[in-house]
């Protein structure tokens, strides 16, 4: 592993060397004998020092927002997804030299003692890396930040590979418990479900609510410590766990039922077990929303309880705070806020919402109509009466007003109504959402762009005002910095180390692109990478790879919208042209996929199977495997991630266009300089618009394309009779020909295809797919052309920074200054 970049580090409180404060822990903290130290021992002590210091500087932070009155930001997020903290965190203080120099006395590198952490399972995928990037960069540009969520004891899950297949195993991340997490046990939150609401009438005769009875959980928090970047600010991120109201009942064990004493205490718990547990069943669905209510319910409490010690009148809880709301998963905070005012603190209906309406901003995730969160009403009105009430109350006055306003449009309250029509009455959760928000934003300019026309159209109109766009972006301390160790040696080299907080300084490489010895360089450092890469394939997966051949990468959660599918089309008609054209001379190739399909979701574990199972024939197939390989990487996560994304020559990021809200991966891959091949869909236009038409691989139907080919009746069917080679492909899924004796296995994935009408245009775009592949074939042999775009790419992607899109947010709807 190479050294640290010679980056100036930031003075440290402490004066003992962090191997000192390391050695000490390992005795006193971990009860351990320090004398010769293994790497668990090292890497344990490492933390606890680490920790120590990031402990320091958040005391004097939280200090000085209350000595400035600083206005505070809650980022409310099921979702975390931070990887691996050590590396990360001594980057970030400056730390980098001294744990080398530490870990160098007992003969261990870095490397070796990062194999000892656990990844936390905090997250599934996009939305909970973009939270922690966002976290990240919200404390290196010193905001009053805190982000929030829960404390799953259990990940999303662990994925394996058995017989091509895809099979979920439990993620205990905390076995071996994490002391980044702090515990506070001291400051317990009691969290209601059920009961029931009882009515009465104040001195005025103004009619109140209280609600009683049902189930206690008590909401312990976890805090998480987040730095800045060698500026001295640290943020916290507190992760709520469920504990028990009571940890048994005593009179049960007396009487010998051991099981019945504690059953009340794992329910309980099972709050905050496990992260997206299953829906299909009611059970599922209600733990769900228990979990979403029950990090919200707290927060709230932990936000009320702060503006409190301020001493301030109620109406300027908006002027101190705003509430960012990542998705719909916490809209359920806006009734649980009117009850606390209206029940708790006794302030009037109007004020109430006032107060609410300028405190609260929603950030849409979603385009897919099917993925916009609806909660069935008997299931709220069970498990959460008094906000059904309040949202009922909410959704009365939203439509009187409508109704006021758009007298000659009387469908338009049922299309915007909190409560959907129907047999089955459900909340529209992202109308909640946009109802009680100042601020509504999409994260791409065509996400957004899709909301305004299509998916809130009706609310735009009604909220002409509320909507605005934010671009995702990602921090370039981990996506750069931290994974692509020798081009950010290169990157320093030429541009000082002022780029890893400020991205833009990367427009000043395109002077370097025709510079051979800098392309000579940048080359090295991307077969480095790829070395790298190929040396773990071959440990993971038995597998052989040629780190010279094109490196194609498809690396995301499991989807059809994400069109896997088509990408393993393709390589089936590749496959099919070597072998009937053994003499032809092609580029070798490496196909890469990872990521995990939902447990429920069929097809796309069908797909899953399909890849393996056609990596398994081209890879055995002694006339094709020295120039094609097919690689699934199971259990993709954070720590796979900075592995494949340095070593990347080709980023797949073909979702149907019109699908995808924006994508982090696309911009993860192109800063590293890998050149993608996509769809003009999500932030890949945007992308596209930095980097240069000429250095980016766009293909196939645009959105409002594939609107118009539904709408004329679009026949999957015409593609298979007249495309001779795509129809090949297509029947050998529909045989045996990688299922022998099974020619129905994929019978699913044929008929989605054909009979079903191919939703997600698959074969309609799978033409232009197949002949850009062509093209980047025949660019990549020009080694001076591809490098140059290379380079051009990663000069374009300053935009992309999650520093930037945080400063937008910052200045546009939090209102938050830094407080460095």
């Amino acid at each position: 592993m190479n050294e640290p970049l010679a980056e100036s580090e930031a003075p440290q409180a402490r004066n003992s060397a962090l191997g000192e404060d390391a050695l000490w822990h390992i005795l006193y903290s971990l009860g351990r004998d320090n004398a010769h130290p293994d790497k668990h021992k090292c890497y344990w002590g490492l933390v606890l020092a680490v920790r120590d210091r990031m402990l320091e500087k958040w005391a004097s932070v939280q200090r000085q927002y209350y000595e400035n009155d600083d206005k505070r930001l809650y980022y409310l997020s099921l979702e975390f997804l931070p990887g691996k903290f050590l590396r990360e965190n001594l980057l970030s203080l400056g730390l980098e030299s001294e744990a080398h120099t530490f870990l160098r006395k007992y003969s261990f590198s870095l490397d070796q003692i990062m194999d000892v952490e656990c990844e936390p399972g905090l997250g599934n995928g996009g939305l909970g890396r973009l939270a922690s990037c966002y976290m990240d960069s919200m404390a290196t540009l010193g905001l009053p930040a805190f982000g929030y969520g829960i404390r799953y004891s259990y990940g999303l899950f662990r994925q394996e590979i058995r017989n091509g297949r895809q099979v979920e195993m439990p993620d205990n991340w905390l076995h071996e418990g994490n002391h980044w997490l702090i515990p506070r046990p001291h400051g317990l939150y009691p969290i209601r479900f059920y009961g029931t609401v009882h009515e009465w009438q104040d001195d005025d005769g103004t009619l109140r609510h209280d609600w009683r009875g049902g189930d206690i959980v008590m909401a312990m928090a976890n805090d998480m410590y987040v730095p800045g970047y060698r500026n001295g600010h640290v943020n916290c991120i507190r992760l709520w766990e469920a504990r028990p109201h009571k940890e048994f009942v005593l009179s049960s064990f007396n009487a010998g039922d051991y099981i019945g004493s504690v059953q009340e205490k794992i329910k309980d718990e099972n709050i905050s077990m496990v992260l997206y547990p299953s829906d299909d069943a009611p059970e599922g669905k209600t733990l769900r929303l228990k979990q979403q209510y029950f990090f919200v319910a707290a927060t709230m409490r932990d936000l009320v309880r702060r503006f409190k010690k301020l001493n301030k009148p109620w109406d300027q809880l908006p002027e101190k705070n705003v509430v960012q709301l990542n998705e719909t998963h916490p809209s359920i905070a806006i009734p649980e806020l009117m009850r606390i005012l209206l029940d708790e603190e006794l302030i009037c209906w109007e004020d109430s919402w006032f107060i609410c309406q300028k405190l609260f901003a929603y950030t849409n995730h979603t385009i897919l109509p099917e993925a916009l969160e609806t909660w069935p009403v008997e299931l709220m009105e069970r498990l959460l009466p008094r906000h059904m009430q309040i949202i009922y109350e909410i959704n009365r006055r939203f439509l009187e007003d409508v109704r006021l306003h758009f007298r000659d449009e009387p469908d338009l309250p049922s299309r915007v109504s909190l409560i959907s029509d129907g047999p089955e009455k459900v909340v529209r959760m992202s109308h909640l959402a946009i109802v009680g928000s100042f601020s509504i934003n999409g994260v791409s300019a065509l996400h957004t762009q899709i909301l305004r026309d299509r998916v809130f159209h009706d609310f735009i109109r009604i909220f002409p005002d509320r909507f605005n766009n934010k671009t995702n972006g990602i921090t370039p301390r981990r996506w750069l910095r931290q994974c692509n160790v020798s081009l950010s040696w290169l990157l320093s080299e030429h541009l000082g180390c002022d780029w890893v907080t400020d991205l833009d300084q990367l427009e000043r490489i395109r002077e370097l692109a025709d510079d051979e010895e800098f392309r000579h360089d940048w080359e090295q450092c991307r077969l480095t990478n790829k070395k790298r890469l190929a040396d773990h394939i071959e440990k993971r997966n038995g597998i052989t790879v040629n780190p010279h051949s094109i490196f194609d990468v498809q690396a995301k959660r499991f989807h059809e919208y994400k069109r896997q599918l088509l990408n393993v089309l393709h390589i089936i008609s590749l496959y099919n042209h070597l072998r009937k054209n053994p003499e032809v001379m092609m580029q070798p190739r490496t196909f890469i996929f990872g990521g995990k399909a939902a447990p429920s979701y069929w097809m796309a574990k069908d797909i899953i199977y399909l890849i393996n199972c056609v990596a398994r024939r081209i890879n055995s197939d002694p006339h094709t495997r020295n120039v094609l390989k097919v690689i699934f990487l199971a259990n993709y996560n954070i720590s796979l991630s900075q592995l494949l994304v340095p070593a990347t020559d080709v980023s797949e990021q073909i979702s149907t266009a019109g699908y995808e809200a924006s994508g982090t991966g696309n911009m993860k891959f192109a800063l590293n300089g890998a050149l993608t091949i996509g769809t003009r869909d999500g932030a890949n236009i945007e992308i596209g618009e930095r980097v240069g038409q000429d250095n980016i691989y766009l293909f196939g139907l645009c959105e409002q394309e594939v609107l118009d080919m539904r709408n004329r009746g679009y026949d999957p069917w015409e593609l298979y009779k007249n495309d001779g080679e795509l129809r090949e492909v297509l029947d050998m899924i529909n045989s045996d020909e990688f299922t022998p004796g099974n020619p129905t296995a994929f019978s699913g994935i044929f008929n989605s295809l054909l009979s079903g009408g191919d939703r997600f245009m698959v074969l309609a775009d799978y033409r232009a797919y197949a002949e850009t592949h062509q093209r980047i074939a025949h660019e990549f042999g020009d080694r001076e052309l591809w490098i140059r775009k290379s380079i051009l790419n990663t000069a374009g992607m300053g935009f992309f920074s999650s520093d930037r899109a945080v400063r937008e947010y910052m200045d546009d709807i939090w209102g938050v200054k830094p407080d460095v």
